[in-house]
């Protein structure tokens, strides 16, 4: 399969992690972990997922540390909880004024027309390299940082420290790298990269080339333009009402508005939001009502000593339960295109509807999921845990592909085909193959044989017709540089697993990660019985 090495491209590499000796994957839009239990599948996707988190939080928490300003010295340091004004120095605000100037011009004649206009990145005006230059320094993250993704990491796993999750126990650090390739070619130009390294004293460093333009986003309509002249607007209007000095306040709002918009385009889809489906969901949405009381219950004695400690939930777990507490019931047409896929979940797999009754209806502090099939009356739902495996294992990708999954985020998925028939998990893979398509980003760890075969299938019906592929595969299919298949492999020297990319084997009609040997061995195992049983007939 071709290497992906196009504009846009994501990189991780992970070094001394969990069982994980050393990986580097390419981030896709349909990105499969395969491989043997126990060798770091989920320890890669969970950390996949902190980094989302880590990455999101820098616009709410400010990693970057604003040094720079338009011209002076600039009078104002984010902080977590807000913005600390400083007095300016005695600079002439006439550099900063120009340089306001031409942000405006730029924005001008950047800005979509019309207002529905994506920004495509192919051919939008890079930053003017006066405001990019004052922009770098801002996308590095400084400070505490290093001590922040370090405890954010922690929290996913469910583990004290980030430390405990180095693989060689008093190893001096593991290593986590991202990198984004900007260039029309990602092998000509140097990448955005951010390194983060885990240990007794955690570091998290980037960097951001200086020659590498800074541009917008893809995906971006008029909106962020529209905020940053009203912005500029304002500042104008307020140096004008205070007889020329300048509203320090209003820069530090318009400095912090061109972040949001370059920032992405800096780090990719990895600032995008990600929600993660655990292995266990089906059993958490069964207990979830259950689970949160106790903790209610536990979080208002904390007066009290407890003799045993209690569990400690993994952040994925503890974000899945929050996430079901605060689903509501929503029309299907404001659900978007990601609320189109579970329709058709329901319709093709589940003949039936998933339901989050409201809580004004059920009278909880909780939504009440039920499933209703098809062709019952509305008032004979079903409670999830009198249903069908199958039913409770796809509800919450049902909920959260209705309620929360937006085109753009990401749909972590532990084990997609678990208590599937391999039919259904065939129909799965193209469900969720319908969703990369409506643009939404996929990773799923598994074991299923039969997902990879039909993800072959989807990347081979890319050659033919949409009209050819119909009655083939629905009219879905994934191009090869969309779809990425990693191999998780043990090794015994140094022990843990390496992670390697699987080519899709056009002979064989799959990616090999070497599944088809447990039924070779099957069928020797046959033939070695049927033979002794021939052995014994003809004694």
């Amino acid at each position: 399969m071709a290497k992906a090495n196009s504009k846009g491209l994501l990189e991780l590499e992970v070094k001394n992690f969990g069982p994980i000796v050393e990986a580097k994957v390419d981030l896709r839009p349909f990105t499969l972990f395969v491989g043997s239990s126990n060798t770091g599948k989920s320890y890669l996707a969970v950390l996949i997922y902190a980094l989302h988190r880590i990455f999101r939080a820098g616009y709410s928490r400010r990693l970057r540390h604003i040094t720079e300003d338009f011209g002076a010295d600039f009078p104002v340091i984010f902080g977590t909880g807000g913005y600390q004004q400083l007095r300016r120095g005695g600079k002439s605000t006439k550099l900063l004024e120009e340089n306001i100037e031409t942000l405006f011009n730029w924005i001008i004649q950047t800005s979509p027309k019309g207002g529905k206009e994506n920004i495509s990145g192919k051919s939008q005006n890079p930053l003017p390299e006066k405001i990019a230059a004052l922009i770098r320094p801002s996308l590095d993250p400084k400070g505490g940082s290093g001590d922040y993704a370090a405890e954010e990491i922690a929290r996913c796993f469910g583990v004290d420290l980030a430390s405990q999750l180095i693989r060689i126990p008093g190893a001096k650090n593991a290593k986590v790298v991202l990198r984004r390739h900007v260039g029309e070619d990602a092998d000509c130009k140097e990448p955005f990269a951010y390194e983060l390294r885990l240990g007794t004293s955690p570091s998290f460093i980037a960097s951001i080339p200086e020659n590498n333009p800074l541009r917008i986003s893809s995906g971006f309509t008029d909106s962020p333009w529209i905020s940053l002249l009203s912005i500029i607007a304002e500042i104008r209007k307020r140096q004008r009402e205070s007889e020329g000095l300048f509203p320090w306040w209003w820069l530090s709002r318009l400095m912090d508005e061109l972040l949001e918009i370059i920032f992405p385009y800096v780090v990719g889809h990895i600032s995008r939001p990600a929600h993660y489906l655990p292995a266990d969901r089906g059993g958490v949405m069964h207990a979830h009502r259950t689970v949160v009381s106790v903790l209610v219950e536990g979080a208002t004695s904390g007066g009290i000593r407890q003799e045993v400690p209690t569990p400690m939930l993994s952040g994925v777990l503890a974000d899945f339960l929050k996430q079901l507490i605060a689903l509501d019931d929503v029309p299907y047409k404001k659900r978007g295109h990601a609320g189109g896929i579970a329709l058709e979940i329901e319709k093709a797999m589940l003949r039936g509807s998933v339901r989050s009754d409201a809580r004004a209806k059920t009278g909880t502090s909780y939504p009440v999921f039920s499933y209703l099939p098809s062709g019952w009356k509305e008032d004979q739902n079903l409670p999830l845990i009198n249903v069908s495996s199958m039913v409770s294992e796809l509800a919450p990708v049902v909920l959260y592909l209705r309620h929360v999954v937006r085109p753009g985020d990401v749909l972590i998925i532990e084990e997609p085909e678990a208590h599937l028939h391999p039919a259904m998990q065939v129909e799965f893979t193209r469900q969720l193959a319908a969703a990369v398509r409506a643009g939404v980003r996929v990773i799923a760890t598994t074991h299923s044989e039969w997902i990879l075969e039909e993800l072959a299938n989807l990347v081979r019906s890319s050659g033919l017709s949409e009209a050819e592929r119909k009655d083939i595969s629905g009219g879905i299919a994934l191009e090869s540089n969309e779809v990425g298949a990693w191999l998780f492999q043990p090794k015994e020297r140094p022990k843990g697993s390496v992670v390697r990319e699987i080519p899709l084997d056009v002979e064989s009609g799959t990616f090999a990660a070497g599944y088809d040997d447990v039924a070779a061995a099957l069928h020797n195992r046959w033939a070695d019985i049927e033979s002794r049983l021939e052995a014994r007939r003809r004694r």
